[in-house]
């Protein structure tokens, strides 16, 4: 007798479920064959689509009965192709665990199911007069599951820290379908281990967050924009400093983009609000003192932080700098072969690694374009090379990052792209101790294989 392949197995399981949890064919084509890295498509066997955990843990029993690998989708938002499916995997996509309860404005806290979008957790949160600390320009896409397993970071790290600082608790789905966890408002929670920390930044190959606590804070108060150019990244630096100390509350972002990035942008069609040379900040200060910020800004230019400076008199002005950042997606978009490094650098290393890497890549790839922006107040580079040689541009750029002390991957994970160069920024025994947390949790290593751990064997691409 032939044997029935494992995936004919799994859907001869779930017939009883809803047609909207099971896709095949070509319904379980391209929208779920990729995620934004865009670089690599492949459609999954089939898309598992369950409505709540229970149909989460039955369809992970399941697979794990049948050590059928999973891929886990949310958003498919990320930049790592952590999300983009191998060939002979199963996607397990998330979107319909859409459930987001009412806020609870005595815990200052919401549950959501890992489907919610960061946009829904943000409304929900301001219409009771909260907010929420994390966002990212796909905070209409991007989902509380996926923010969680990749612990993002966006543009309010440098106050409010990265997605892992807003998580109160959570529910997970190991592997073979048990269920752990608490999800409730318990601020404080000593009883053993902290289990939730593993799972969070994990990017889905120890267990799939199901549901989450967040915690929500006040909301936002009076915000002071500013746009200005600093000579190079060390007086940028110098800025930071000055205002992290002295400008009376606290920096909410601090947003960089290098003469190149921002020439990419003025192409585009968008006018400089100062001269367009050096090093372009855009930050923002949480305080009602207008006046204060200004003097301490005439004192940065005196003092050579800054070249150029102007401040928001408005929101539509405030809307109109933003608009300058978020156009370096539109400028990265448009340019031939962008390769993207998602670093980050102790700032004080910055400029000796700009200077080093840049004469590194322009004697290895001549004909290579460069761009670099980023969040300087936590650190985190997005460093741009556009090339048709990407395997070069890695070795060059990732190298330097790990002999300059820092991380490879910043806020947007390992997934496929990076998971090789992991030994580059830790240990073997580190990586050790990583494999073994995988082999207790997923002993069948079927959830998201050969993402985030370098692969020991070479896998099916």
């Amino acid at each position: 007798m032939t044997p029935v392949p494992a995936h004919e197995a799994l859907f001869a399981e779930l017939a009883d479920l809803p047609a909207a949890a099971l896709l095949t064919g070509a319904a379980a084509g391209a929208a779920y064959a990729a995620d934004a890295t865009g670089n690599l498509m492949q459609p999954p066997l089939a898309v598992l689509r369950p409505a709540d955990t229970a149909e989460l843990s039955r369809m992970l029993a399941a697979c794990h009965r049948l050590r059928l690998p999973v891929v886990v989708q949310g958003g498919r938002t990320g930049l790592s192709n952590g999300a983009t499916p191998r060939r002979g995997e199963v996607a397990l996509c998330l979107d319909r665990m859409t459930a987001l309860a009412p806020v609870d404005p005595v815990s200052a806290t919401v549950v959501a199911e890992a489907g919610v979008s960061l946009q829904r957790v943000q409304e929900a949160a301001e219409a009771a007069g909260f907010g929420f600390g994390v966002d990212i320009g796909a905070r209409g896409s991007a989902t509380v599951g996926g923010l969680c397993a990749t612990n993002a970071g966006g543009l309010n790290v440098i106050r409010n820290g990265m997605t892992r600082a807003h998580v109160v608790s959570l529910e997970v789905v190991l592997a073979d379908g048990r269920v752990l966890g608490h999800v409730r408002p318990l601020a404080k929670d000593n009883s053993g281990f902290d289990l939730k920390q593993l799972f969070i930044g994990s990017e889905g190959v120890l267990g799939i967050i199901s549901r989450v606590c967040l915690a929500l804070r006040p909301p936002v108060g009076p915000l002071v924009t500013l746009f200005g150019a600093a000579p190079g990244i060390d007086t940028a630096g110098a800025l930071l400093a000055r205002l992290r100390r002295d400008a009376g509350g606290p920096v909410t972002a601090f947003e960089v983009i290098d003469e190149a990035m921002f020439q990419r942008i003025l192409a585009l069609g968008h006018r400089p609000p100062v001269a367009p040379e050096g090093i372009q900040i855009l930050a923002e200060i949480e305080t009602a003192d207008r006046d204060h910020v200004q003097e301490l800004l005439m004192r940065a230019v005196e003092a050579g932080e800054l070249s150029d400076v102007v401040l928001a008199a408005s929101g539509a002005q405030r809307q109109a700098l933003w608009a300058l950042r978020e156009g370096c997606a539109e400028a990265v978009a448009a340019m031939a072969a962008p390769v993207g490094f998602d670093i980050g650098l102790p700032v004080a290393a910055m400029p000796d690694f700009l200077t080093e890497t840049r004469a590194r890549l322009a004697a290895a790839l001549p004909n290579a374009g460069i761009a670099v922006f980023g969040h300087l107040g936590d650190g985190n580079l997005h460093y741009i090379v556009d090339t048709d040689a990407p395997g070069e541009a890695a070795r060059i750029v990732l190298g330097a990052v790990a002999a300059a002390g820092g991380t490879i991957s910043a806020e947007h994970g390992l997934g496929r792209e990076k998971a090789g160069y992991l030994p580059l920024v830790r240990s073997a025994d580190e990586i050790a101790v990583m494999r073994a947390m995988k082999d207790a949790l997923d002993p069948a290593h079927i959830l998201n294989p050969g993402r985030v751990l370098p692969p020991p064997t070479p896998l099916n691409d």
